[in-house]
């Protein structure tokens, strides 16, 4: 049964997801690993290319695995069914045996725009894989290998570990400096002697190169899934920064014991082969590197929970923001609108006519005697002498003369 939607609304029927992997709610995390792989095989893209529903089942297998996988997520599950989970769609994967030539074309300019597709490892490897009938090279530690992996096709290496490099933590890196993309596998053996997939990463773009590493430092190491991420950041980025560390998944093993373990670089590319280095470290010559991994990985789980809270008091903040941010717009307009109203008013203070002052100066009385122009000459400030003073012309000649016969009697 793939997922269903119920008759008036987008949110989809999901089946319980102990049902879709026919296991009971007190199955242990291997029987639900063992059962996952199963059904996962069946109902493999690769093996039902003429049956649409098998590819519906493989999404909702694989959905209700990732529920089950993660302990907190299965805690949550069983407390309060999907309600406890925000995202509404089924985890999306995509088989590239699968894709025509359009639809390969199209996967792979997402992914060149940056827009992370999860893809299933092929059928054929997986099958190979748990008959044992692939070829596995050692991969001794503290060596490096380099190769090219055709895509859809995965190399296989082997990696011995005695008790003291068990005890201290393995490490297990590949980087690509052609930015190749790619999976990094580990696979568990199966009780007919073949291998079982039982963790793998997706490359990461990290600088310059892709990379991809699992950690069994004997403590929990998360990965993060980025696709979750850039989903939630496209349909709102707010909501993609607080999603940002759900989508941090518990690894599921944490240690290695002594022995073999099984490692494959599987190629992911679209059109061409994947180049690779392949790398096994023993964490005892990494000590203080691998307290640092650990310290890191506390404090990225305290802030997951603590932007849990803070989401809260940020969207009511926001809100809040919000709501002043509208009413400043409405009272700004509102103090527009008066001024506005009050410039009006004021430019209404005025007479219907305009009197013209020209020609009515002359007219104006109010009241008291007033002289015309120009009728007394001495209105003007000028006197009949023609002095501005007004003193005696007589005298200020007397003056004039006395001071001039003064000047002649001192000349003689």
């Amino acid at each position: 049964m793939g997922s269903k939607k119920a008759e008036g609304t987008s949110t989809p029927q999901r089946r319980d997801p102990y049902e879709v992997l026919c296991v009971s709610r007190d199955s242990t995390d291997q029987e639900i690993k063992t059962a996952y792989r199963k059904l996962a095989l069946k109902y493999h893209p690769d093996k039902n290319a003429s049956n649409p529903e098998a590819s519906e089942h493989f999404k909702e297998v694989a959905y209700s695995y990732s529920i089950l996988a993660d302990p907190e997520k299965r805690r949550q599950y069983d407390s309060a069914g999907f309600e406890a989970f925000e995202h509404d769609s089924l985890d999306m994967e995509i088989d590239l045996s699968n894709l025509g030539t359009v639809n390969t074309m199209f996967a792979a300019l997402f992914s060149k725009l940056g827009v992370p597709i999860k893809t299933t490892v092929s059928a054929n490897v997986l099958e190979e894989a748990l008959n044992g009938t692939v070829t596995v090279r050692p991969l001794p530690i503290g060596t490096s290998v380099s190769g090219k992996v055709e895509k859809q096709c995965a190399h296989f290496f082997g990696v011995t570990i005695n008790e003291q490099q068990a005890d201290s933590g393995i490490v297990v890196r590949v980087t690509s400096t052609a930015q190749s993309k790619f999976k990094l596998l580990y696979f568990e053996q199966d009780a007919n002697g073949g291998y079982g997939l039982a963790l793998q990463e997706e490359s990461e773009k990290t600088g310059k190169i892709t990379s991809a590493g699992m950690y069994f430092l004997h403590f929990q190491v998360y990965r993060l899934d980025s696709t979750m991420n850039a989903l939630a950041i496209a349909k709102d980025p707010d909501s993609g920064f607080f999603k940002k560390l759900e989508g941090l998944q518990p690894c599921e093993v944490s240690e290695l014991k002594a022995g073999t373990h099984i490692f494959a670089i599987y190629g992911d590319n679209f059109f061409k082969t994947a180049t690779y280095t392949i790398e096994a470290l023993c964490a005892k010559s990494y000590e203080d590197t691998t307290e640092k991994l650990k310290e890191i990985e506390a404090q990225i789980l305290r802030k997951r929970n603590e932007l849990r809270q803070f989401e809260t008091e940020y969207r009511q903040a926001l809100a809040r923001f919000q709501e002043v941010t509208n009413r400043y717009s409405q009272e700004k307009q509102s103090v527009d609108e008066l001024l506005k109203q009050r410039d009006s008013i004021h430019a209404s203070f005025t007479v219907s006519r305009t009197v013209s002052i020209s020609g009515s100066c002359n007219n104006v009385s109010n009241g008291s005697s007033s002289k015309v122009l120009g009728e007394d000459s001495k209105d003007d400030g000028t006197w009949e002498d023609g002095s501005a003073d007004g003193k005696d012309k007589s005298s200020k000649k007397k003056w004039f003369n006395l001071n001039l016969k003064g000047s002649d009697r001192k000349l003689i």
